[in-house]
C-alpha cells in the first residue's frame, strides 16, 4: 500500500523523466500497422536495450535516489523485466541491486539480470509472498524498495513512453492500448497523454486493475488461472495506481492466452518483432477487436523477453 506521505506521481514528474531518458536512450520506434483494416501504430518497447519498457521506471526510480540512498543500494520483486530495467540502471549508477524473482521465471530474464550484475533472491511462485521476502530483504539490508508500479517515480518514469509517442505522432494519440499487470505504465501514460483514452489490457482472471478500477478500490487476484503472461502477474494493483486511473481509463479488458499467442505471431510476420507474452496483451486485444482503433490509435508492446524454444512453438502452433 502508498504510503500517506508519499509524494504522488505528476506529468511534470513524466515530463522530467522523458527529459532524462532522452539524454541515455532513443526513442523506440512508432511502427505504422494495419489492424481490422485501420492503419494505426505500435509502440515498440520490445527493442529497449533490455527488451522492455521496464528500463523507463528503473532508471527514474534509481537517478532520484541520494547519495545515502544510493550507498544502501536497492531491492526490488520481479518476474523478470523490472528486474532488468532496475539492474542496468543499478549498474549504471554503481548503485547494488538485489531483485527477488520466482523460482520459475522464464530462464531468459533469470539469466539476463545476472548478466547485468545484479543479485537474484529466488522464491517460490506459489507458496512465497513475494512482498515478505522483498521486506526482509529490505530491513536486512537497509535498501531502498523499487517497487515495479507502487512507487510514484516508477510511474513516472513508464510514462515518459507518452511523451515519445506524442512526439512521433505530432499530436496526442486517440487512445492508448496497454498491456497491463499492476498498472504503473498505464498510469504514467495517463499522466503523459491526458487527452487520450487509456485501454487497459490483463490475462483473464488476473484483471486486477479492471476490477479495482469497477470497485473503486483495490481488488486481489483470488485463484487465478495459469497464464503464459508470466509479466503480467501481480496480485493485486496499489492506490497510487488508482488515485491516477480511476474516471480516466476505460473499462478493463481481458485476453486470453490464444488471442495472446495470435498476437505473437501477427507481430513476428508483420512487424518483424519478437514478442513476450504479456508484451503482447495489448495487440492482442486490438487483434481480436476488443478495443476500437483508428489512425491515431498507438498500441504498445511492452517487452520481447521470451526464450527461444517457446517463442518457436507459438510460431509454428
Amino acid at each position: 500500500m502508498i504510503r500517506d506521505d508519499m509524494r504522488k506521481p505528476t506529468r511534470e514528474g513524466v515530463l522530467a523523466a522523458a527529459a532524462s531518458i532522452a539524454e541515455l536512450l532513443p526513442p523506440t520506434p512508432l511502427l505504422p500497422v494495419e489492424v481490422g483494416g485501420v492503419r494505426c501504430h505500435v509502440k515498440a518497447e520490445s527493442l529497449q536495450p533490455i527488451g522492455a519498457f521496464k528500463i523507463r521506471g528503473g532508471w527514474w526510480r534509481l537517478s532520484n535516489l541520494d547519495a545515502a540512498e544510493r550507498a544502501r543500494g536497492v531491492v526490488a520483486v520481479s518476474s523478470g523485466n523490472h528486474a532488468q530495467g532496475v539492474a542496468w540502471a543499478a549498474r549504471r549508477l554503481g548503485i547494488a541491486a538485489a531483485i527477488v524473482m520466482p523460482r520459475n521465471a522464464p530462464t531468459v530474464k533469470l539469466e539476463a539480470t545476472r548478466a547485468l550484475g545484479a543479485e537474484i533472491v529466488l522464491y517460490d511462485r506459489p507458496g512465497e509472498d513475494r512482498e515478505e521476502v522483498a521486506a526482509r530483504e529490505v530491513a536486512s539490508r537497509g535498501a531502498t524498495l523499487v517497487h515495479a508500479f507502487n512507487d510514484p517515480w516508477v510511474i513516472e518514469g513508464q510514462g515518459s513512453a507518452g511523451i515519445e509517442i506524442a512526439a512521433q505522432l505530432g499530436r496526442a494519440p486517440s487512445r492508448v492500448v496497454v498491456c497491463c499487470g499492476g498498472g504503473g505504465l498505464s498510469a504514467g501514460l495517463a499522466l503523459a497523454c491526458p487527452d487520450s483514452a487509456i485501454h487497459v489490457i490483463e490475462p483473464q482472471g488476473w484483471d486486477v486493475v479492471g476490477q479495482a478500477l469497477e470497485a473503486g478500490e483495490v481488488v486481489r487476484a483470488v485463484n487465478p488461472p495459469v497464464t503464459i503472461c508470466d509479466a503480467l502477474q501481480p496480485d493485486a494493483s496499489a492506490p497510487v495506481v488508482l488515485s491516477v486511473l480511476q474516471g480516466r481509463a476505460q473499462p478493463g479488458v481481458v485476453v486470453t492466452d490464444e488471442e495472446v499467442r495470435a498476437a505473437q505471431r501477427f507481430a513476428f510476420a508483420k512487424l518483424n518483432l519478437v514478442v513476450e507474452p504479456g508484451g503482447a496483451a495489448a495487440l492482442a486485444a486490438a487483434l481480436s477487436g476488443k478495443v476500437p482503433v483508428d489512425a491515431d490509435t498507438v498500441i504498445m508492446v511492452t517487452g520481447g523477453n521470451t526464450d527461444a524454444a517457446s517463442f518457436a512453438k507459438t510460431l509454428i502452433a
